[in-house]
């Protein structure tokens, strides 16, 4: 196989609790991942370029590894696997924002450890790759997990233990505030809740995710709201439709972007109306698996 084209898709964040902290300073969480049909495709092909990456399409983006997880998760397979490696070329088309809680870089190198390993005839299995990229960062197993596995997942330890869960139809208006969320800022807030109780898969499989008295709740939503008027704009537009709609809104990973579950239920013409009524860009997702 010489070229490859694959779709990395943005996730959302159910709920996402934070239930301790490790002696290396990470902190232990619980959440319920699902991957959507928002997101960016990445086309790759080998290349007789000297450089082993050549990154295309990536204008906010830069070829340090120590700045891009897609540089750095090919850098990651050709130490491991020198025998193996070649030239890539990488071309990027970008939709997710960053900073928005969507887990946009981690789903670009989730999605080059995917295809860099059919390139490469490396043949690792989904267990290999999720463990590869647990060292690259916190949500990169969700991803390759949801690749091979096709389903919505439980996460918990640092997001890398994960187990499948299946969630009722639905889809989501997801809100964009412009706004670029620090997630290493946020993990040092003092009033950052880190002791949540975990629950067992017996108890999330049986849990009302998408209800209005919906229990479960994002520990990031409050540090946010109180420091981005733009996120507690676009937050409260959703909150005000919850009585309507009958579900609840929340907030993906550690922001900005805001969500709320949407029944199947409800037609075009009325999403489309409550799209065009949003206080910053918006769109309608459905979730993949």
């Amino acid at each position: 196989m010489s070229q490859l084209t694959l779709f990395s898709p943005a996730k959302l964040n159910l709920f996402l609790h934070i239930t301790g902290r490790a002696n290396n300073g990470y902190h232990h969480l619980q959440s319920v991942f699902t991957a959507i049909d928002f997101g960016d495709t990445l086309s790759f092909r080998t290349s007789t370029s000297q450089k082993l990456v050549t990154l295309i399409g990536a204008d906010e983006l830069t070829d340090d590894i120590n700045d891009n997880l897609i540089v750095k998760a090919v850098e990651t397979l050709a130490k491991r696997y020198p025998a193996y490696a070649s030239s890539v070329q990488i071309v990027l088309e970008k939709h997710i924002p960053t900073g928005a809680g969507l887990g946009g870089g981690s789903s670009n190198c989730a999605t080059t450890l995917i295809a860099i390993n059919e390139l490469w005839g490396l043949r690792l299995s989904a267990d290999e790759l999720i463990k590869i990229g647990a060292s690259l960062g916190a949500d990169v197993p969700f991803f390759i997990f949801a690749h091979f596995h096709k389903t919505s997942a439980i996460a918990t330890g640092i997001g890398e233990i994960l187990s499948a869960i299946d969630l009722p139809d639905c889809g989501y208006l997801v809100l964009l505030p412009n706004e670029h969320v620090s997630t290493a800022t946020l993990f040092g807030c003092d009033e950052l809740k880190r002791d949540c109780p975990v629950y067992s898969h017996h108890a999330l499989s049986g849990a009302n995710f998408f209800g209005d008295n919906a229990l479960f709740t994002n520990v990031f939503t409050p540090l946010v709201l109180a420091r981005s008027a733009k996120v507690a704009h676009a937050f409260g537009y959703l909150c005000d439709l919850e009585h309507k709609i009958g579900t609840k809104a929340r907030m993906s990973g550690t922001g900005s972007a805001v969500f709320l579950p949407i029944p199947y239920k409800l037609n075009d013409t009325a999403i489309n109306h409550l799209i065009d009524n949003a206080p910053c860009p918006a769109l309608f997702a459905r979730g993949l698996y």
